[in-house]
């Protein structure tokens, strides 16, 4: 009842109210910001993880020069490893997409029928057109939305995919140039994969870069993507000399490490502001605890005990604190439901890009809350908020009742 009181504004106390609830908003904020960016990370890092993996498997058996002999033997030896899923031969390479004059560089990738209509990562983001239609020997392929873009082309029209290593002619090499239609067209949300993608079954692909039966990797799916150096390492040891195992992690290093620093230091540099909030909620205790002083007093001379003047301060700033958490939480899931409007909204009123995929790799702004963490961060926030109130309810509590009395 006493800290019920003492949380609504007395007469003179007005200042004091004020400061307590610019601490209530800034520990909102701080709370609201932590959930959002953490959030944020949690979604970019999963989203990534989800369209690499999905669309690049698990780890790759590469042959050395780019291509693999035997690879029959190599998809067998992954596929009786245990742990593994799934072994598919795979082709990628770099060429160049031509129509109607503009030129724009591709990456070719051969897949297997089965794997063409399977992938989720396609099947799910078709744009246009249909997986159906691409197979061996039609001439039609699948490519990327921006590679369309950039190109001009749509469904149904003919690009030329041109090869730099062609016949060889007693004038030098000739270029080998083939016409492909485009049968669909696939945004995976990956910029640099919707950039440059080509998807052709694996049969068109050896004839187009004259490769016979060879493949250029094995791709490999495992039961648990985190333990897949774990699981490949009888296979790597098999295929030693012949062709390398290159996992999720080696392929993509450089972009997830800076995701975790990103992520670490994102959340320390945002946790400060629920410590800025924190002084606020001592600062106003302190008024606090000076103003009541004759309160004080006059409850130790009627009964009140230590703890229990320490009972009320503490109750106090918890309040506080934890009315702030709270709030900030809701804030944080409201802006998370709005994340992508807001974000609209915000590079419609500056005029400003914020979110360009060609550098966020991402076209859209991703989100993935983590329960556990949310609660840790409400937990620290209200943990904080009790270490301050832990001074002023001391020193409240501390009070010499004569002495005030007596002056006062």
């Amino acid at each position: 009842m006493i800290a019920r009181r003492y949380l609504l504004p007395g007469r003179g106390e007005g200042f004091i109210f004020l400061v307590a609830s610019i601490s209530l908003v800034a520990v909102m904020l701080g709370v609201a910001a932590l959930i959002v960016v953490m959030s944020v990370m949690n979604g970019f890092r999963a989203e990534l993880f989800d369209k690499i993996v999905g669309l690049n498997g698990h780890a790759v058996v590469q042959g050395y020069g780019g291509r693999l002999d035997n690879w029959q033997a190599i998809a067998e030896q992954a596929r009786k490893t245990p742990g593994v899923t799934s072994a598919t031969p795979l082709i990628e390479q770099p060429l160049l997409a031509i129509f109607n004059g503009r030129v724009e560089a591709a990456l070719i990738r051969g897949m297997t029928e089965s794997d063409i209509r399977e992938n989720s990562a396609l099947g799910s983001k078709l744009v246009a057109g249909s997986l159906d239609s691409v197979r061996a020997g039609s001439g039609k392929v699948a490519i990327g939305s921006r590679l369309a873009e950039n190109l001009g082309v749509n469904v149904g029209q003919t690009i030329s995919i041109i090869n730099p290593a062609g016949r060889s002619t007693p004038f030098g090499t000739v270029p080998r140039q083939l016409p492909y239609e485009v049968g669909a067209i696939f945004e995976i949300g990956v910029y640099d994969y919707d950039k440059a993608f080509i998807i052709m079954p694996m049969e068109d692909a050896q004839l187009l870069l004259l490769m016979g039966d060879q493949v250029g990797m094995v791709e490999v799916q495992t039961v648990d993507p985190d333990r897949v150096g774990e699981i490949l390492a009888p296979l790597a040891k098999q295929v030693e000399g012949k062709a390398l195992v290159i996992d999720w992690r080696q392929m993509n290093s450089s972009l997830f490490e800076a995701l975790q620093v990103d992520r670490v230091v994102s959340f320390v540099i945002l946790s400060l502001i629920i410590l800025v909030a924190v002084f606020n909620i001592l600062s106003s205790l302190i008024m606090l605890a000076r103003a009541k002083t004759r309160d004080i007093a006059i409850l130790r001379t009627m009964g009140a005990t230590w703890r229990g003047l320490l009972r009320i301060f503490v109750t106090v700033g918890l309040a506080i604190g934890a009315t702030g958490t709270l709030a900030g939480a809701a804030l944080g899931f409201i802006i998370l439901h709005f994340r992508q409007g807001i974000l609209d909204g915000v590079q419609f009123l500056t005029g400003q890009q914020l979110w360009d995929p060609s550098i966020r790799f991402l076209t859209t702004l991703p989100s993935k809350p983590d329960p556990v963490e949310i609660v840790g961060i409400c937990f620290m926030s209200i943990g904080f908020s009790f270490l301050a109130t832990l001074y002023p309810a001391l020193k409240a509590a501390n009070t010499d009742p004569v002495q005030v009395l007596r002056y006062e």
